[in-house]
């Protein structure tokens, strides 16, 4: 709690600051990317600012402004720390005076910072959190999300493995994201068989003891046999196919994931799943460019969270650019509700009853090719968002 009197004072220099601020400010966008820049999901959080960065200057036409107003971005370090992740959204909104934040990486971050943005009447645009929660029972109105959400991803990879005949166990990291995923997931499958969820620490290293009950529950079961991984970050589950899985005829699924971590699915050629985004798979003009662009700057293709990160940048400018550069967060809401945005993933359409983005996953299937390091998603079709029944879980 900060002291009565020393609050009157702040609020006090505030309105002495703000005539002075408004004059500087008036002729600029303030935009916050509040992200997990370090710790476990730093790899995630470094694409997806290189994506925002490329795409505001991609939608802008190389302006870096809209309307005459110079877009300026400021970056706040959540650290993978809910705690941490709250107190920068706060400091963004009232210090940096952000109109509008876009992060973080992880779903427990981005769950703390939720009331934030509720506090400060700002938007705040999750990219790339994946909770369902997060556009679910713990959303407000300030919320939007570029970013694909559990029931997405859930909801996807059952198209591709929910077949009659098919016994299925999971296997996800402890926290929000693996347990909404897993949820989301059991909601979807229709035909096949869930008989077991094996949730392990997010740190884990070890997997033998989860891979043994994962095989015990399957090795007697009749048919197609599927453990199904929902992981991120450190740690490599994929390990688990050491222990001699081929002997029972189990096999291993997941859904897309960062070029590094998909070097292990080459041990996997004709492993199906569905992915938020490859850079292969989509044929679109605004794709087309933000491969090009990766290329051109850093030799290597765009990545899972580059594209987010892009995604992310198209919406905040696509909605500026409709109000006129107006910030008014009233304004930007009513103009985001139901608008519609071009991205490397194709049209996105941000749903008004939960301001969850509507997108196309790929079902794909690995294939192996030696001109690449990791195994390489061929798309067996788009999954466009009219094929996916995706819940509404807010209770608005």
């Amino acid at each position: 709690m900060t002291h009565p009197t020393r609050r009157l004072a702040v609020i006090a220099l505030a309105c002495t600051a703000t005539l002075g601020f408004a004059q500087s400010t008036s002729g600029e966008i303030r935009i916050a990317h509040v992200y997990d820049k370090t710790g476990p999901l730093e790899a995630y959080a470094k694409q997806t600012h290189t994506g925002l960065m490329m795409g505001l200057n991609y939608a802008t036409g190389g302006t870096m402004a809209v309307n005459g107003k110079k877009l300026v971005v400021i970056e706040k370090d959540s650290q993978f720390k809910p705690d941490v992740g709250r107190a920068q959204l706060a400091a963004a909104y009232a210090d940096d005076k952000a109109d509008i934040a876009i992060g973080p990486t992880g779903s427990g971050v981005a769950l703390a910072m939720l009331p934030v943005a509720e506090e400060y009447k700002k938007i705040l645009l999750v990219e790339p959190a994946v909770a369902d929660s997060i556009t679910g029972d713990k959303w407000n109105k300030y919320i939007f999300r570029t970013g694909r959400n559990s029931s997405q991803d859930a909801i996807s990879n059952a198209v591709a493995l929910d077949k009659a005949g098919t016994t299925i166990a999971t296997l996800a990291q402890d926290y929000a994201f693996g347990r909404d995923g897993v949820k989301a997931f059991k909601e979807a499958v229709k035909n096949a068989k869930i008989v077991h969820e094996e949730y392990l620490p997010t740190n884990t290293t070890d997997f033998t003891a989860g891979a043994q009950r994962l095989i015990d529950k399957l090795k007697d079961q009749p048919g197609r046999k599927i453990i199904w991984i929902i992981w991120a970050g450190a740690g490599n589950p994929f390990k688990i196919a050491d222990l001699d899985l081929k002997r029972y005829n189990i096999e291993i699924a997941t859904g897309g994931n960062i070029l590094p971590a998909m070097t292990a699915y080459k041990q996997f050629p004709g492993m199906e799943g569905a992915s938020y985004y490859y850079f292969g798979l989509p044929k679109n003009p605004v794709n087309d460019a933000l491969v090009a662009e990766h290329y051109r700057q850093f030799k290597t293709p765009p990545d899972f969270f580059t594209a987010g990160g892009f995604s992310a940048a198209m919406a905040v400018v696509t909605a500026l650019k409709k109000t006129g550069g107006d910030t008014n967060t009233n304004k930007l809401i009513s103009t985001m509700e139901g608008m519609s945005f071009d991205t490397p993933k194709g049209k996105m359409t941000f749903r008004k009853e939960d301001h969850q983005a509507m997108q196309s996953m790929y079902h794909f299937k690995i294939k192996v090719d030696p001109a690449f390091a990791w195994g390489v998603p061929e798309l067996v079709r788009e999954i466009k968002p009219e094929d996916m029944d995706i819940p509404i879980r807010n209770k608005r």
